[in-house]
């Protein structure tokens, strides 16, 4: 019961999106989008969603304690399902069985709910094959996309959505928006502008560990989302890349994350951004 309360219960320091959430539930859109924040609050918003819509108590949140709440907590609720575009793409087969499902009833007595995390994961035919899906709403069904901000995913997915936006990662404790973190971010964002600074940066470095390397992309990503919000200015990036310009790159920070995870040495992780971007600015027509 402890594990399932731990599962469905909003994020501390989301409590602005967790109490939408809660007025949401009466008449929930049929697609809702959580965007910024972490992978993992945008993970947990989203199982505390579908506690909200199955949870048996009608108390206004999920308890964690009833079998429908402790079901979801062990992902075998048969009305929840649970896609991540995290670790693979995913694939227009995997949309392809859900509205085949989606042709039923829900099996209990709430809504069918349908996470797709990390939805920036979504292949073009998947897309678009879950957009058809959204143009023919079925009673019952509703679905939850998350991705790191609303611009990775086609813009037709997401006019479909109620969107709401997570608050940012706070920084550690003691850390300075201008610390270190930043100071790499910046030196990054150098090099991709002039193509000079990175190698002598991180060489006076010494080395780049795990968390520093996660904070730098954290950075990164912070600065990705404030060049969407102001797209008729200079993005930091000293080129003003087109959409999908911007969209690669916001993969290419989800591909560092996931090198990270699988434990590729912090700066080889940061390097291969560095050139990999750099590369694409360069390139006859970016």
């Amino acid at each position: 019961m402890e594990a399932g309360q731990r599962v469905l219960c909003a994020p501390g320091r989301q409590g602005r999106v967790s109490g939408y959430l809660a007025r949401l539930a009466g008449e929930p859109p049929q697609s809702l989008m959580l965007e910024g924040g972490t992978a993992d609050e945008r993970e947990t918003l989203a199982l505390h969603w579908a506690g909200l819509l199955n949870c048996t108590t009608g108390e206004g949140r999920p308890c964690g304690a009833c079998e429908s709440c402790r079901q979801i907590a062990a992902g075998v609720h048969r009305d929840v399902i649970h896609l991540s575009g995290a670790a693979e793409a995913i694939k227009i087969d995997m949309v392809r069985e859900l509205r085949s499902l989606m042709g039923e009833p829900p099996r209990g007595g709430g809504k069918r709910v349908i996470i797709l995390s990390e939805a920036q994961g979504l292949l073009t035919e998947a897309a678009n094959s879950l957009l058809k899906s959204m143009e023919e709403p079925r009673p019952g069904n509703v679905f939850v996309l998350t991705a790191p901000q609303r611009e990775r995913l086609l813009p037709t997915l997401v006019s479909r959505s109620f969107v709401l936006t997570l608050a940012w990662p706070e920084l550690k404790d003691g850390e300075e928006p201008g610390a270190e973190p930043e100071a790499l971010a910046a030196a990054m964002r150098e090099f991709w502008r002039t193509g000079r600074g990175w190698l002598a940066r991180t060489m006076e470095r010494g080395g780049v560990d795990k968390p520093l390397a996660e904070r730098t992309l954290v950075a990164l990503e912070r600065e990705l989302a404030a060049t969407y919000v102001r797209s008729a200015e200079r993005p930091a990036t000293g080129v003003v890349p087109d959409a999908d310009l911007l969209r690669r790159l916001g993969l290419a920070l989800t591909e560092a994350k996931g090198a990270l995870d699988y434990r590729v040495s912090p700066a080889l992780v940061l390097d291969w951004l560095a050139a990999t971007v750099y590369g694409w600015l360069r390139a006859p027509g970016a």
